[in-house]
């Protein structure tokens, strides 16, 4: 399904504002992108527009953990220059974009006050796990390692970090990821999951926190380094892009800072091995594309295929030109056959999905013992988008020698997978990850017995129906004539998209395909790689010109000749030298009817941040409004738009205007309201008292599945919960537990519970997102994605 964003109304100061910044442009379609993510005052349109105006937070706002973290360095920097025998520094990694880049930042920022006493470790993809294990730790202690500095990992890993302590070896944890209830055994902890939700330091990635130690580093000890602090910002550009962290805040103005340092590198490169990937994808460095289609993938394509991760360290951080041009080759090697996999493996999939009757599948579970563990991942995404369903896939190669099959979880829509596998987990050998992505490991022999367990489950979830496609929500309407210069340059004021922040979709209505041809790109080797690509020219009724584009992993025969419809990306090839499109999605050509249809006739009122009232909220004609009568009144923030569209259709049953009267709930740290949770829990436990779900739910500030995760974690606690009746018209939440009061012994042995501690809170922060969303996102947009019957 396809959704159109409607056209709100342009505040008559807003396009001359924005031409005020950007001269050049008509500022119309950027206006209407803008109103649409909730940027709607002039204060935000300058801050969005101009990176100069944008004051970045200070490395100190982490507080005691960033002072604690740097008097360890300046100490161990004390003793490089007054001792002969420096200690030992190693840094722990992690083998995707963002833990690869914070690993360069980090050893390249240390490198500058330790030299050589500064070495790195990074867990290899095909036969490690993420973050630290004892094995390694155990080795570096022999090895006179004294200070180990994560990144991008290690917040939950408390038993091997208890065993570094007892090992002698300090830790500096630099991560993004959930923290425990309980701070692990270590020297400092520098996460953003530390601070408000709505601090500019919070969506940060492994990279950008690195960074920031680095800059806390350069700020305590100035003057050591010789090399500028802004040389690491290409690095976290490509980390924070690579990683899909929400670009806000801190975010978008280190990558905005990191792009602009990275498009240096082609004709001033000084990083070499940087300048050597943006020559093999083609690209100049100047868009946050660059990375996510260009070195991003080449990056993690290094570990999906070889595993170790260590030359790409090299490759990004190396002086020399040479050695820099040999790596680069190597991950684009690595990258050509990581897109053959996957496409192999796609299609593999699906030809074992044509043997299945999907009518009555609701979980997709294969497995095969040729697939490659590293493209698992991928491929499950794509499927499960495809598909609309939760797919598993295993591959159980290698698998007579240990009996364990390895595999990769991806889910859609707001099905928890995470809760999904996690209550099969006595099936399985190994399992970790969150709602939307999981790894998991299991007996062969429990496959059979696995994926009926998982079928059978999702379609008690479901009720018996089949789930439906995410609807592909559209920004703007155009004609091919209105392709091109004008319209990019408007479109890449956007830029860097990122979450919260997507790239504009484009609709195209009733225009054809024309020069349709596919091919496959050859390697380096002058092989030709089998993954397939279909290139075009777009036209419609607007113009005599044709549009060129691409269509990447499709064939020529599924664009015949006819009308359609098409949803693109607007972009520009470097290599070419050229504008052109990125076909999305395609489907035959609809009438005005079929893309627009009748809108349903319900006013909707807007009283948000305002609560109705007799004496505040007046109608059009200055009188109390009457709301039992006349509206339907949605008094609590809504945490999503299949809760808001209900609500539509109530005051259509009803006959009412619908009234949106919420504010949004105080924000309280996810660490807080678990608090508060195991506080209520336990003084009910302890008094034998019960409590009805909607009041626990007012009481926590929190939506329904989020209080459903957090007794999840009760429940792993050892705590009993029971819903009883205790009138025909109220049920009572009645929790008991013989583990009171001892929630944090608990919590520091028991990874599971760890787990879904995890999920509980980030499904908290994505509610509290949500709901500020819903509070800003302008009234035409709320009236028209709800009134599409």
């Amino acid at each position: 399904m396809w959704k159109v964003q409607p056209s709100p109304n342009i505040p008559h100061w807003m396009i001359p504002e924005i031409q005020r910044h950007h001269p050049n442009i008509s500022g119309k379609y950027l206006c209407q992108l803008l109103l649409c993510r909730g940027i709607s005052t002039r204060e935000q349109l300058t801050r969005f527009l101009e990176i100069d105006s944008y004051q970045p937070a200070s490395p100190g706002e982490f507080g005691a953990e960033m002072q604690e973290a740097i008097a360890r360095l300046t100490l161990a920097y004390q003793k490089c220059i007054s001792h002969n025998n420096p200690e030992k520094i190693v840094i722990w990694g992690d083998f995707d974009a963002d833990g690869i880049t914070a690993t360069a930042v980090l050893w390249e920022g240390l490198r500058q006050f330790f030299g050589s006493s500064v070495s790195y470790t990074i867990p290899n993809r095909l036969t490690d796990s993420h973050g630290l294990n004892q094995r390694t730790i155990e080795t570096l202690a022999a090895q006179g390692c004294s200070l180990i500095i994560t990144c991008d990992t290690g917040s939950t890993n408390l038993a091997e970090l208890q065993l570094a302590q007892n090992l002698g070896i300090d830790v500096i944890i630099t991560d993004h990821h959930t923290l425990p209830p309980t701070r692990p055994p270590v020297l400092a902890i520098i996460n953003p999951r530390n601070l408000p939700t709505d601090h500019p330091l919070y969506h940060l990635s492994g990279v950008a926190i690195a960074y920031k130690l680095i800059e806390a580093l350069y700020m305590a000890l100035p003057g050591v380094s010789q090399q500028p602090l802004e040389n690491l910002l290409d690095l976290v550009a490509i980390g924070l892009i690579a990683d899909l962290v929400e670009l806000s805040g801190d975010c978008r103005y280190l990558a905005k800072r990191g792009i602009q340092q990275l498009q240096k590198q082609l004709d001033q490169p000084t990083r070499p091995g940087v300048a050597e990937l943006l020559k093999l994808c083609q690209k100049n460095g100047d868009r946050p594309t660059d990375i996510s289609f260009g070195i991003g993938p080449r990056i993690n394509a290094v570990s999906r295929i070889y595993g170790d991760v260590s030359c790409v360290v090299e490759l990004l951080t190396t002086p020399d030109p040479q050695r820099a041009k040999q790596l680069a080759i190597n991950t684009e090697i690595a990258n050509l056959r990581r897109r053959e996999l996957q496409k192999n493996l796609a299609y593999e999939v699906r030809e074992k999905l044509q043997r299945i009757d999907l009518s009555t599948t609701y979980a997709i579970v294969l497995s095969d013992p040729q697939w490659s563990v590293g493209v698992l991942g991928l491929v499950a995404g794509q499927i499960a988008q495809e598909y609309s369903r939760p797919t598993i896939l295993l591959t159980t190669e290698g698998g007579t020698e240990t009996g364990l099959a390895r595999g990769s979880a991806r889910s859609i829509n707001q099905i928890d997978l995470y809760d999904l596998v996690y209550n099969q987990r006595h099936l399985l050998h190994n399992f970790g990850g969150h709602p939307f992505a999981a790894g998991l490991s299991l007996p062969i022999e429990n496959i059979p017995i696995f994926t009926q367990a998982i079928d059978r489950e999702l379609r008690q979830r479901m009720g018996g129906i089949l789930l439906s496609q995410s609807p592909i929500i559209v920004d703007l309407v155009c004609t091919v004539a209105e392709l091109g210069s004008h319209l990019f340059k408007e479109l890449k004021l956007l830029e860097p998209c990122g979450m919260g922040n997507p790239v504009p979709k484009l609709l195209i209505k009733n225009c054809w395909f024309d020069n349709v041809w596919n091919e496959n790109p050859y390697d380096l080797r002058g092989k030709k790689v089998q993954y397939i690509r279909t290139t075009y020219h777009l036209f419609d009724d607007s113009t005599e010109l044709g549009f060129p584009g691409v269509w990447w992993g499709h064939y020529k025969e599924e664009l015949p000749p006819g009308r359609y419809d098409a949803i693109v990306e607007l972009d520009f090839n470097a290599h070419k030298r050229c504008y052109e499109v990125r076909l999305l999605a395609v489907r035959p050509a609809l009438s005005e009817t079929e893309i627009n249809p009748p809108l349903i006739a319900v006013d909707i009122a807007d009283f948000r941040n305002h609560p109705p009232g007799e004496s505040t909220v007046l109608d059009d004609d200055n009188q109390p409004i009457s709301w039992e009568s006349n509206y339907l009144v949605v008094s609590d923030c809504p945490g999503s738009w299949e809760e808001l569209t209900g609500w539509f259709a109530e005051a259509v049953k009803a006959g009412k205007k619908l009234a949106i009267a919420y504010s949004p709930p105080p924000r309280i740290s996810p660490q807080e309201v678990w608090q508060k949770l195991t506080q209520i829990a336990d003084n009910l436990s302890h008094n034998h008292q019960g409590i009805s779900p909607q009041d626990l739910l007012e009481k926590l500030a929190i939506g329904d599945i989020a209080l459903t995760r957090g007794l999840h974690c009760l429940k792993s606690l050892g705590y009993q919960i029971e819903l009883a009746e205790d009138t025909p018209s109220n049920k009572l939440l009645y929790i008991s537990s013989q583990t009171t009061g001892k929630i944090a012994d608990i919590s520091e042995s028991d990874q599971d519970f760890g787990s879904l501690l995890d999920i509980f809170f980030a499904t908290i922060e994505e509610e509290q997102f949500t709901r500020q969303y819903f509070c800003e996102v302008p009234l035409e947009t709320i009236d028209g994605m709800c009134r599409i019957s």
